[in-house]
């Protein structure tokens, strides 16, 4: 049986229709502060529930709502197909990015995890 996406499913609108675990999710991201970011992985682990697959499903179903670029993936990679728009959103945070090299497929920055990654703690410091 395959799963069928409805638009009123990613609409503001509508969130008491989400799943539970996909509303604790979307309270994660909204919680990211400007400028940081955290792993699928992070968001799993703070819930203590589910794994990064969980959560990036939630956030391809229902992320449109909530800052999304600010759930990134372990390796600093942009969201494939998105790139350009959390680029944008990115460089007006000031998220810490390291430029890409001539090598790089594309030639975009990644995410610098060291400097971006955030903790989740009530400072927005998180890890420096």
């Amino acid at each position: 049986m395959s799963e069928q996406r409805h638009p009123e499913d990613t609409c503001a609108g509508h969130a008491d229709a989400l799943p539970e675990y996909a509303e604790r999710v979307l309270d994660v991201a909204e919680g990211i502060p400007p400028g940081r970011v955290m792993t699928y992985g992070d968001v799993a682990e703070w819930l203590q529930e589910g794994g990064p697959r969980q959560v990036g499903r939630v956030m391809a179903l229902y992320g449109g709502a909530v800052p999304w670029w600010r759930v990134v993936r372990t390796d600093g990679v942009l969201l494939p197909g998105h790139e350009l728009r959390a680029l944008e959103h990115y460089r007006a945070e000031g998220t810490p990015l390291k430029e890409a090299g001539r090598a790089a497929e594309g030639h975009l920055p990644r995410l610098d995890m060291r400097r971006a990654r955030w903790d989740g703690g009530t400072s927005a410091e998180g890890h420096t």
